[in-house]
């Protein structure tokens, strides 16, 4: 496994701009960049959506953190992952053992406005978005929290602030 010292996890929930943030924070750092979510589309071949309907939420966490350890076998990665990899046991042991954990925090009123419903986004297909995304956090948060290093708030922030933020606070 890679030293600890010099992978970046980013951790939030869907909306808060880890893809976006991670992208510009790897190209800044001179890192690959990897996300645990495409990923796992990449080695299916069909959508998360399609995943969840298959093989349930189990099924996917269980891929996504196939996705995390092949990554962090890499040195000098960021590494965006799902909003719901905090729930699997394993994969949060991993990522707490690490050093620099990143939790992107945003609103639910933020998360609305960017977390469309689609395929990417199954937890919120046929249901209220704003209820299911307070329902998740209320589980979720206190796991963000539990991990993670740093605590960044998006909200009314570009991922281009967010990242030369992360680098500053990595200092």
């Amino acid at each position: 496994m890679t030293n600890q010292s010099d992978s970046i996890i980013l951790i939030g929930p869907m909306g808060s701009g880890k893809t976006s943030t991670g992208r510009i924070l790897a190209k800044e750092m001179d890192f690959d960049f990897f996300d645990t979510d495409e990923e796992v589309v990449e080695r299916t071949g069909v959508s998360i959506a399609y995943i969840f309907d298959v093989e349930g939420e189990t099924g996917f966490r269980h891929r996504e953190h196939q996705a995390l350890m092949k990554f962090l076998d890499n040195d000098n990665v960021v590494i965006a992952t799902g909003g719901g990899i905090i729930t699997n046991d394993e994969s949060r042991a991993i990522i707490r053992s690490h050093k620099r954990v990143v939790y992107l925090k945003t609103s639910i009123e933020k998360q609305i406005e960017r977390a469309t419903v689609s395929e990417k986004r199954p937890l919120l297909i046929d249901t209220d978005p704003a209820s299911k995304l307070q329902e998740l956090m209320l589980t979720r948060e206190p796991l963000y929290e539990e991990i993670s290093d740093i605590k960044i708030d998006t909200d009314e922030r570009k991922p281009s602030e967010i990242a030369l933020e992360i680098i500053d606070r990595l200092r």
